[in-house]
Parts: structure tokens; C-alpha cells; sequence
């Protein structure tokens, strides 16, 4: 198997495209077409990954967090980071990073949290927008299934839980083929009236180079009518952080304590305890403290994530517990979520789970 394969296959389902503008996932370090021999999946990529791949012969190394975050003028080892490349140069190691395009994907980062504490009613808390697109194309009656089930495959017709959503209606479609033209049907310089349905998908933007291609491939004409339109709806299956319910309310003290242990925290840091039962849990892995007013918004009790500067505290308003436990502690469970991920498509892939932990924080 080559390193573009798992790639390809990864950016299916957390396209580049989906990463914030800040961000540099992808393949850092690397050639697509190497060939894989085992891959070593971790949260961030240091020497010391470095090191253990080469010790487990791995020689791709598939990482949350980009070893390159920042524009490089050298190469020269005087920094953690350039030291790390260079030894992956060095070993024909590939780096792949898949961070906040991970963050923002359904079953990424927040999903694994959202498991791990047992939530029920799980969404994502701030869905995306602006990152649809309504096609439309018009069919022979008789092909329309065939039209429509090529771009299901491609990825079209999902909304939240649901594929396969489309909507038709049935009309008459009229064309005159001109010199030149090879039509499927009709005579060159006689117009010609066809039954036709007038079906309309959703697509996901990053989806839509390959749903137009489907299109085109299962489309009977040779000219194929269709448009696009870019809609402002709110695309449930993309976006940051998550928000569920406890099966259960927990009181307060006994909810931090069963977070504590579940993410092994040194210490949780968090807002004034108000006295009451909570139920609502909303979460970020990461640094997610631009939800907290989303949070807020959608009615949780609690908002879990990390990074939470001082000030930032006092924006809880007393009338929702922040419970910051940790940049590390929070997505240290996503190397899992992107081994799962990968051993459900590929079962027989060669994958080693680091055994490193590489959390720069220590607590006294």
C-alpha cells in the first residue's frame, strides 16, 4: 500500500479543505507513492516518534498535530522541529498530519470524547455553513436511478444521519442538436421533447469535484444539463465541538471526578460550582474556548476543553461550569480514533499505536 492511498482515504472523510485557515495538515514530510511498511499513528510528532518509528519499522508516521505549524527559513536542527524532519528525511519517514480537519469531522476528535463520556443526542455545537452546494441536473425518466445512485456513491445526498436524499419532479426537457453535435436521441436540426426528472442533491462542497464526475460518467447526454448553487444552510456533519446529554444528571463535584478519571487529568481547572445537577456536556478537544458562548447558547451545564486563559474564566457568567483539563488530556484518545478509523477500512493494514507520551506538561 502506498502513503497516497491512506491519505486519499483519510482526506474522504477529513478533507484539507475542512481545516482552518491557520492550519497546515497533509502529508509535511514525504512521497505519496512510497510504499508503506507499517505506520505509527500518535497525537504529536517528535524526535523521540521519530525514533520509535524507526524502531518498530514504521515509515510513515500519522499525526493530529503538524510538526510544521509555522513557515520555515532553515533546515539546520536548531529546534525540536527541524530535528525532527531532518531525521524523518533521514530514515524515509512520511509525516502525515490530520489535525483540525479531524477537529471539525463528525467521527473525528470530539466524537471519541463524546464516547468516552458515554453522552447520548451527541451533535456537532458549531455546525459550519457556507459549505453546501444544491445540484441540480435533468434526466431521461428512464436513467434517473442510474444518474442518481452514481452520485450517492460519489457522496451526494447526505444530510445529518440520512443519505441518499434527493427530490424530483417530472417535466418535459426540449433541445435541437446543432452541426456537430452526437446526440443520444433526435435527428441534427429537429427539436426534440423528452420526459425528464428534475433532480436536486446536496453536496458537500469538498465532495463536489467527484459527484459532477459521476454525474457525467452515468449521464446519458452528451451535453449534460445541470447547475449549482451555493446554499447558506448549516451542514450538521462539519463543524467544532459537540454537545450531548448524560444519561443520567450528576451532581457537580461527582461529574469533574468521573472526567478526571476518565482523562487521567493532573488537576481539572474550573469555574465556580453553582450547587445544581448537570446533564447538558458540551465539549472541544483542544482549545476550545471560542464556543463557550455557543455553549452557553445550546444550554449546557458544563463545556470541557482546554487552553482557557484567566480572563476567559470570568466569561462564564455564572451560569455554566468551564472545566479546562488540558490541551493533551483532551484529544489524547485521538491516535485511538484514527487507528479505528483506518483498521474498519483496512483491516490487514500494518499499525502500531505509540507508546509515547509526549505531553510537555507535567504537574507537581
Amino acid at each position: 500500500m502506498k502513503v497516497k492511498q491512506i491519505t486519499d482515504f483519510l482526506e474522504g472523510l477529513a478533507p484539507i479543505s475542512s481545516q482552518e485557515s491557520y492550519d497546515n495538515s497533509g502529508l509535511i514530510v514525504g512521497d505519496p507513492n512510497m510504499e508503506i511498511t507499517k505506520t505509527l499513528v500518535c497525537l504529536d510528532c517528535t524526535e523521540l516518534i521519530i525514533d520509535e518509528a524507526v524502531k518498530t519499522g514504521c515509515n510513515l508516521v500519522i499525526a493530529h498535530h503538524p510538526i510544521i505549524f509555522k513557515g520555515l527559513r532553515k533546515i539546520i536542527g536548531q529546534d525540536y522541529v527541524t530535528r525532527t524532519v531532518i531525521k524523518a528525511i533521514k530514515n524515509e519517514i512520511s509525516i502525515y498530519a490530520l489535525h483540525t480537519n479531524l477537529d471539525n469531522y463528525r467521527y473525528g476528535v470530539n466524537f471519541e470524547i463524546g464516547e468516552r463520556l458515554g453522552l447520548k443526542n451527541v451533535e456537532i455545537l458549531s455546525p459550519k455553513n457556507e459549505v453546501l452546494t444544491k445540484l441540480i441536473c435533468y434526466v431521461p425518466v428512464d436513467k434517473t436511478e442510474e444518474v442518481a445512485n452514481s452520485m450517492f456513491d460519489a457522496g451526494a445526498g447526505s444530510i445529518g444521519d440520512y443519505s441518499e436524499c434527493s427530490f424530483k419532479t417530472l417535466g418535459e426537457g426540449t433541445f435541437k442538436p446543432g452541426p456537430g453535435a452526437n446526440p443520444v436521441t433526435g435527428s441534427l436540426g429537429e427539436k426534440s421533447r423528452v420526459e425528464e426528472h428534475k433532480l436536486e442533491v446536496i453536496v458537500s462542497s469538498h465532495k463536489l469535484k467527484s459527484v459532477l464526475e459521476a454525474l457525467k460518467n452515468a449521464h446519458p447526454y452528451e451535453e449534460v444539463p445541470h447547475e449549482l448553487y451555493s446554499i447558506l444552510n448549516e451542514n450538521q456533519s462539519e463543524g467544532s465541538g459537540m454537545i450531548g446529554d448524560l444519561e443520567n444528571s450528576m451532581d457537580e463535584i461527582s461529574f469533574l471526578g468521573f472526567v478526571k478519571k476518565t482523562f487521567n487529568c493532573g488537576v481539572i481547572r474550573h469555574t465556580h460550582l453553582m450547587g445544581k445537577k448537570v446533564q447538558r456536556i458540551a465539549f472541544c478537544g483542544g482549545a476550545g474556548g471560542f464556543l463557550l458562548n455557543e455553549a452557553r447558547r445550546k444550554g449546557a451545564d458544563v463545556f470541557i476543553s482546554s487552553d482557557f486563559k484567566y480572563h476567559e474564566f470570568f466569561d462564564a457568567e455564572n451560569d455554566i461550569i468551564i472545566a479546562d483539563i488540558g490541551h493533551f488530556e483532551s484529544e489524547q484518545f485521538t491516535s485511538q480514533r484514527i487507528a479505528s478509523i483506518l483498521t474498519k477500512k483496512f483491516p490487514k493494514f500494518a499499525l502500531h499505536l505509540t507508546e509515547v507520551n509526549t505531553n510537555p506538561i507535567n504537574y507537581f
